[in-house]
């Protein structure tokens, strides 16, 4: 929000298809919920002023986006790359590498290699997710080659909510026939329910 509001292009690529949230549901198989969540997506980067043609769905399956061993690695790698040269990002936000969710790390490993193989290289600004809740030591650990700064967002913190409100089936009991489906807690918005953000750079270019 802060980026739109300085005037600044923002594409957004969601890596997994996010299907595997409510496994048992009969209401919403896969394919339904996968255009659920896309929808809510879309929705969000409304809220945000980010155009719709500006995000991009790589429909990687969920708890399964492929890290350096798995054989579909290339192919995630070389579809990222494609996205990322179809807007030739300046600085890119993803998920700290160490977070606890596998698919977060996965993506970091997809999302450097892509970046790797490009020629000019973008800044890369990772941010918390899971840590707060899951993590451990070793996944905050002290790296020398990185910095830890908050940034102010006080002037976009309610756009923020709204927007992580608008994701509908995470945040409420809309599916309601999968009584294992995963929707984040109060608890869990809580860590995000603040007008400052965490950001990790590396202080060199990740090879």
């Amino acid at each position: 929000a802060l980026l739109r509001n300085a005037g600044l292009p923002v594409h957004v690529i969601f890596v997994s298809d996010g299907t595997l949230s409510h496994p048992n549901s009969k209401k919403y198989p896969a394919e339904k919920l996968r255009q659920l969540r896309e929808t809510e997506a879309l929705n969000a980067l409304k809220i945000l002023n980010v155009p719709a043609a500006n995000a991009s769905f790589m429909r990687l399956k969920d708890r399964s986006v492929p890290t350096q061993t798995n054989p579909d690695f290339d192919a995630a790698v070389q579809q990222m790359l494609a996205e990322l040269n179809s807007f030739q990002p300046d600085t890119i936000l993803i998920t700290w590498e160490k977070d606890p969710h596998p698919d977060h790390r996965a993506a970091w490993q997809i999302l450097t290699k892509a970046v790797s193989l490009l020629e000019k290289k973008p800044l890369i600004l990772q941010y918390l997710i899971w840590i707060w809740e899951l993590g451990k030591q070793k996944d905050v650990s002290e790296n020398q080659q990185v910095k830890w700064f908050w940034i102010d967002i006080k002037s976009t913190f309610q756009l923020k909510n709204k927007a992580i409100a608008a994701h509908v089936s995470q945040v409420s009991r809309l599916i309601d026939d999968d009584p294992e489906g995963f929707i984040l807690s109060p608890e869990i918005l809580a860590h995000f329910d603040h007008a400052n953000e965490l950001f990790i750079e590396y202080l060199q270019h990740v090879n």
